[in-house]
């Protein structure tokens, strides 16, 4: 067992820098915080969420037409209008690496990486936070994905596994490990002791290997080190008491959902990661809605079609419709996420919402033709962190002879060709990394941050 005294116990900030991925579970302790070093833990946690839509939304009904403080809210926004005064939707921004490559959209969202036949991802903005806030929580980042993949991407280029089962999540953070910590403490070193035996015969045969297959061996090399690390953060928090959990919120959340029943299971996820930020078990997670080619149905509320299906609508007034609704719907649950976070008190008695960021959003603007400029976004909260709200905040202006919501063909344009060449989505994803404390001045393609 660790000595408490020699600090054997405290997690190396080498291996939490680059421990991405897995979900153990516990409120920051002070017991975790190396000796002499309590001075560098007196700044309040900082947040961040982020939650993706597939296959962008049905840009007419969407779009909110006027910038500044005195903006509508469009059909699908409506029921963020009771949340104004803490959300900024965002028009007019774009990934230039995702222009004509569709299938990236979910890939680079986080990332602004540029791939292609030769390219590597880059790292996600959660990832880059989850730098900074992983030596202080059991969890560098809690991943969810109901289909499809996690948006979460290592240094390396490497995407993390997702999360899915609610049920899963929900006994990774807040119950002991089957079989006892003992048991699982022998399991972990034995897989250590796998992983350090696959490093040596592998680092043997690596002096054979030609320059292709080196690439591929250092792209799996990756994988195994991001396993040990995970491996050794996870034995080395075993001995660090799981936070108490209430009868209310076990309930609520110690449950599986099936996906026919989508607000149930989008619900459910929120307040997970409500939970989660309040026992300080992580402080960034991401959620994906569905990925862009296998996105859900949602039949409860009378969609038996995928949302990748209806965002190839056509024209059809029916398809059309759907989704419409079902950008409704995705959107009602964000409502409820962000109520979530504004009843919910962190352990110092204010509201989750004042230190957490959320962005809500697609990669796509208009799936129809695949277009991915003037990305759907709206980000909320972080108002202790220096956000200010309560505006329309509008790239297009001024590059654009204004939205044409009657010309549905001319509006379309606009969500394939940016209007404002220079408004790139990673300006954004800088802003939010910089109020998470990321010493940084550039992310992904950014040349410039956005000021909200």
């Amino acid at each position: 067992m660790a000595n408490f005294l020699s600090q054997s116990w405290v997690i190396d900030r080498r291996y939490a820098l680059r421990a991405m991925g897995t979900c153990i579970s516990l409120p920051f302790l002070e017991c975790m915080i190396p000796l002499n070093a309590a001075e560098q833990q007196s700044a309040a946690p900082r947040r961040s969420a982020f939650i993706y839509l597939a296959n962008g939304v049905h840009s007419l009904n969407y779009q909110i037409t006027k910038p500044g403080k005195d903006y509508e809210f469009s059909r699908s926004l409506k029921s963020l209008e009771k949340h104004r005064e803490v959300i900024t939707p965002i028009s007019g921004l774009h990934h230039p690496g995702a222009l004509g490559r569709d299938h990236n959209c979910i890939s680079v969202w986080l990332t602004g990486g540029q791939l292609g036949p030769t390219n590597r991802n880059t790292i996600s903005v959660d990832q880059k936070m989850a730098e900074i806030t992983a030596p202080h929580t059991r969890y560098p980042s809690m991943d969810v994905a109901l289909t499809g993949p996690s948006l979460a991407w290592t240094a390396d280029g490497v995407r993390l596994p997702p999360l899915r089962r609610c049920s899963e999540i929900f006994a990774s953070m807040f119950e002991e490990p089957k079989g006892g910590k003992a048991a699982q403490r022998r399991n972990l070193r034995r897989k250590g002791s796998v992983l350090d035996a696959n490093l040596d015969e592998v680092r043997q045969l690596d002096q054979r290997l030609g320059a292709a297959d080196k690439g591929r061996m250092e792209q799996y090399l990756t994988s195994v080190r991001e396993a040990e690390i995970r491996t050794r953060r996870a034995d080395a928090w075993l001995d660090t008491p799981l936070p108490a959990i209430s009868d209310a919120d076990r309930n609520r959340t110690n449950r599986d959902i099936a996906t026919t029943k989508a607000g149930d299971y989008f619900r459910t996820v929120y307040d997970l990661m409500v939970l989660a930020f309040q026992t300080d078990v992580t402080r960034v997670a991401t959620f994906s809605l569905g990925g862009e080619g296998d996105a859900f149905s949602i039949p409860e509320i009378g969609i038996t079609e995928s949302r990748h299906q209806l965002s190839h609508h056509g024209g059809d007034p029916g398809y059309m419709e759907k989704l419409t609704n079902y950008d409704t719907f995705a959107i009602e649950q964000f409502s409820y996420f962000l109520t979530r976070l504004v009843e919910t008190k962190d352990l110092s008695g204010t509201p989750l919402l004042g230190s957490t960021m959320a962005l809500f959003g697609s990669g796509m603007c208009y799936g129809h033709s695949h277009g991915n400029a003037n990305l759907p976004l709206v980000l909320a909260g972080g108002s202790d962190l220096g956000l200010t709200h309560g505006s329309h905040l509008d790239f297009n202006q001024g590059h654009f002879k204004g939205y044409q919501l009657d010309k549905p063909g001319e509006h379309y344009s606009l969500c394939s060709r940016p209007a404002n060449p220079n408004a790139h989505m990673s300006n954004l994803l800088l802003l939010m990394a910089q109020r998470m404390g990321v010493e940084t001045d550039r992310f992904g393609d950014s040349n410039s941050v956005i000021e909200v």
